[in-house]
């Protein structure tokens, strides 16, 4: 069986739902084909199972160590960066004049999904280089992109985001960390930065710290927030020569490594910026924008994050797969004869309604996220105007679900792995007890599941005139009259039809609530809005992928293999549509009654 991620799946999600070979049309992806899309998923699926995958247990057995001066990190790290580096992963969204490969990113998040189900903790290197690096390509200076995009694009410098300080966690207008300006233009810049993944190490030549700070004078909060380029190593000539070699240490310490319950193979790291004040930092476009600009790296980051959290549930549903073909155990409960032979693990019906379950949610969950990526090359490189807004609007609208749907049932995905193996399933032998400690830092990684909900309910919504909601009832609609029209369906479509209506009219009167009660009652169950909102949109999803199936299965020749796909497709649609999406009604009716249950619990309560 497949480790990582079915090649059959992700054709069907590529070519025949998301209809990604229509991207050649665009004028920035002409000079691809389906073809050339295909040999840059080989290549990583290859260099996932060969490079990646062979050392995951061992990273996360043998996990970064710092003795107060330097870091060890297993080799087998370096030798697999190296590989995805010199493949060109790193710049395949770039252009072809900066070096890059000028690939769709629905066709890099593909590529990216075997590197994150091999070895996520491997695989967030690049994953926040590849990150910085577009921050940099799309706000940097001429002379910035010259020092140090290149060197980001071919993996000599790797790049990170340095956000969070000790006192202040996500509420970023609190940061305290300082930049003062130079008689040159540069800053100096002082303060302490805590969970940075790939804060230090020695798998590149320098390292780039994308690092939010205050320019000081600038106003409290988020409008006084500037961003800064912060290097380990400088370099000659303005600090920095014109091959961007390193030369002389910065002043950024690290003052020591965090040792997590999964990402084992990451650094996530406490620096501390110019304990000597000597600490240069340099101004990505306008001062006190930093925030603006950071939200391209984070909204980015928290697709990945999203995609990360569904190869890892996808990793643990095939493992479980896998054992309960092969492990014999116990006999159906008709079967009263000790003698006879045991039946495989899958024969049992509570096995496969937690096989299915997985299925349902991996599988939704990467339909989701490449959806999204598809979303921003439409809205990065169509021609038409409308359709770049609308496809803007839509991701804009839909990045809080992407982050937070996969990482929660990815998540839960991980739990039933587990489940299906018994005993064995919280060994070492066997790989799920990983995905899921690895897993559940997702639900925190880039903003909790209560940031992403704040930001849904209390933000996205609204934007533009609700014009990305809007879209998106049109969308559900639309797919609701075509499921209504197949006689196939006629179970699903109803189920649907009778969530989105009672979400719709939940979502008005939460916007009428925001007016007149204020936001801190509206938003206080807004975990429950978002949880909601997720399961609407994958059973979108699911249908619209139900009702390709059944169309393909009508007109499908003699092809056993194929016609099991399609039915195993079709029915993990009926599964989350008729098991999960129902579930949505009891906290939806819990948010329009704006129940006040575990508001009104008092701090001297518990």
């Amino acid at each position: 069986m497949e480790q990582l991620l079915s090649r059959r799946d992700l054709n069907f999600l590529l070519y025949d739902f998301l209809d990604a070979e229509s991207l050649t049309n665009l004028p920035q992806f002409d000079e691809h084909n389906r073809e050339s899309f295909n040999a840059f998923i080989d290549t990583a699926e290859k260099l996932a199972e060969k490079y990646f995958l062979s050392h995951n247990s061992k990273a996360d057995q043998n996990e970064p160590h710092f003795d107060g001066s330097t870091i060890t990190i297993i080799p087998e790290v370096k030798e697999a960066l190296t590989q995805y580096s010199e493949a060109g992963f790193i710049a395949a969204r770039h252009t072809f004049e900066d070096g890059g490969m000028q690939l769709p990113a629905v066709i890099s998040s593909a590529c990216q999904s075997f590197f994150f189900s091999a070895n996520p903790s491997t695989a967030g290197y690049p994953f926040l280089t590849i990150a910085a690096s577009n921050l940099i390509a799309n706000f940097g200076t001429k002379v910035q992109k010259k020092q140090y995009l290149e060197q980001l694009l071919l993996g000599q410098s790797f790049g990170t985001m340095a956000l969070t300080e000790p006192e202040v966690g996500s509420s970023l207008g609190d940061l305290s960390t300082s930049a003062t300006l130079q008689e040159d233009g540069h800053y100096l810049i002082k303060g302490q930065k805590m969970f940075i993944s790939g804060g230090d190490h020695d798998l590149s030549e320098n390292i780039i710290h994308l690092v939010l700070a205050r320019i000081q004078g600038a106003e409290q909060g988020v409008r006084g927030i500037s961003l800064f380029i912060v290097p380990k190593f400088l370099v000659d000539g303005h600090l920095i020569d014109a091959k961007g070699t390193k030369t002389t240490r910065n002043d950024v310490a690290l003052a020591g490594l965090i040792h997590k319950m999964g990402y084992k193979g990451t650094t996530s790291t406490v620096l501390n910026f110019g304990e000597n004040d000597q600490c240069h930092g340099y101004l990505i476009g306008q001062p006190h924008h930093g925030l603006k600009y950071m939200f391209m790296m984070m909204n980015e980051a928290r697709v990945g994050v999203g995609l990360g959290a569904a190869m890892i549930g996808y990793r643990g549903y095939l493992s479980s797969l896998e054992y309960a073909k092969n492990r014999p155990q116990g006999r159906l409960p008709s079967n009263k004869n000790p003698t006879s032979k045991p039946v495989m693990l899958i024969e049992h019906a509570d096995i496969r309604r937690m096989l299915i379950a997985q299925k349902s949610y991996v599988e939704g969950s990467l339909a989701l996220c490449l959806y999204a990526s598809k979303l921003m090359d439409v809205a990065e490189a169509s021609t038409d105007d409308d359709e770049k807004n609308n496809a803007a609007q839509l991701l804009d609208l839909l990045t809080p679900v992407v982050k937070s749907f996969p990482s929660s049932y990815g998540t839960k995905a991980n739990d039933l792995a587990i489940q299906v193996l018994g005993g064995s399933g919280y060994t070492r032998e066997y790989p799920v007890e990983q995905c899921y400690r690895d897993n559940r830092l997702n639900p925190i990684h880039e903003g909790t599941h209560g940031i992403q909900a704040l930001d849904l309910l209390g933000r996205k919504l609204w934007l533009q005139n609700s014009q990305g909601f809007i879209q998106l009832q049109s969308l559900l609609k639309e797919t609701l009259e075509e499921a209504l029209s197949l006689s196939s369906l006629n179970k699903l479509a109803p189920i649907f039809n009778k969530a989105i209506e009672h979400l719709f009219k939940v979502t008005q009167h939460l916007g009428l609530a925001l007016q007149n009660k204020g936001p801190d009652i509206t938003l206080a169950n807004a975990s429950l809005y978002l949880d909601c909102f997720g399961k609407v949109v994958v059973s979108w999803l699911w249908l619209k992928q139900s009702i390709i199936a059944h169309h393909q299965l009508t007109h499908l020749k003699e092809n056993a293999d194929q016609e099991s796909y399609l039915k195993g497709k079709c029915q993990a649609a009926e599964y989350f549509i008729r098991w999960e999406l129902p579930e949505i009604h009891h906290p939806l009716t819990l948010l329009s009654e704006m129940d006040m249950t575990c508001y009104d619990m008092q701090e001297a309560w518990f």
